[in-house]
């Protein structure tokens, strides 16, 4: 089993890959993040069996406060399907099990500010150093800015953006994790609202791919670049 000491502050605090011996504090977790959410809609939660299918492959991660769970973040091998991700970015069926999902991140909300959603994704993505595993995908909501600048801060880009988990809008998110490049940019680059959802579809099914956002005039915008 993996362990780490993550650093809060001038705290040092240990974090370690989960395992089925954390599902209740998980699950307490889950519960307290959404109880404190704003926007319901940004957090698809889990169930205890999608957990315990992450715990089974080792794709969990864990920080913790004495022997109080207070951050996880989640990876996980996706069903098979006809909502599989794998599609959205334009795979095939035979490369579906290429795909792992950057699944879910929770933070206890005494411990938010302390950039623990980035830490977390660092060891997660330590985790998939020796796996077999090519390509990672995500979905996060629109104006879920914190969610956003996660998946963008570590080289992931939007690929689309459609309607997901019972109809909830989502951009769709992925990475080549095996080391290989794979996009090339051309020089073209457009600055879209966020709430344009109509002509960052377009864009997207053009072959454009969103790379980052900012805020100007008290307006958010992704940045999309074409590829060529």
């Amino acid at each position: 089993m993996k362990e780490w000491i993550v650093s809060l502050g001038e705290k040092e605090y240990p974090a370690r890959e989960l395992t089925k011996d954390n599902i209740e504090q998980i699950l307490a977790l889950q519960d307290i993040v959404l109880q404190n959410l704003d926007n319901k809609e940004f957090l698809q939660p889990l169930t205890k069996e999608e957990f315990e299918d992450s715990l089974e492959h080792r794709l969990m991660v864990g920080v913790f406060a004495g022997e109080e769970l207070i951050a996880f973040r989640t990876l996980a091998i996706p069903a098979m399907d006809k909502h599989h991700l794998g599609y959205d970015i334009g795979l095939s069926e035979e490369q579906l099990g290429d795909v792992v999902y950057q699944e879910i991140t929770n933070v206890h909300p005494e411990y938010r500010g302390y950039g623990l959603q980035r830490k977390l994704a660092d060891l997660v993505m330590e985790l998939m150093q020796d796996s077999t595993y090519i390509y990672i995908c995500a979905t996060v909501a629109p104006f879920n800015f914190a969610s956003l600048k996660d998946k963008l801060s570590q080289g992931m880009v939007i690929k689309a953006l459609k309607r997901k988990y019972d109809n909830m809008l989502r951009y769709i998110f992925y990475k080549r994790i095996d080391g290989n490049d794979f996009i090339t940019f051309g020089e073209k680059e457009l600055h879209i609202k966020m709430g344009g959802i109509e002509e960052q579809q377009k864009l997207l099914a053009a072959g454009w791919v969103g790379t980052s956002i900012f805020q100007k005039d008290e307006e958010w915008f992704v940045v999309f670049k074409e590829t060529i």
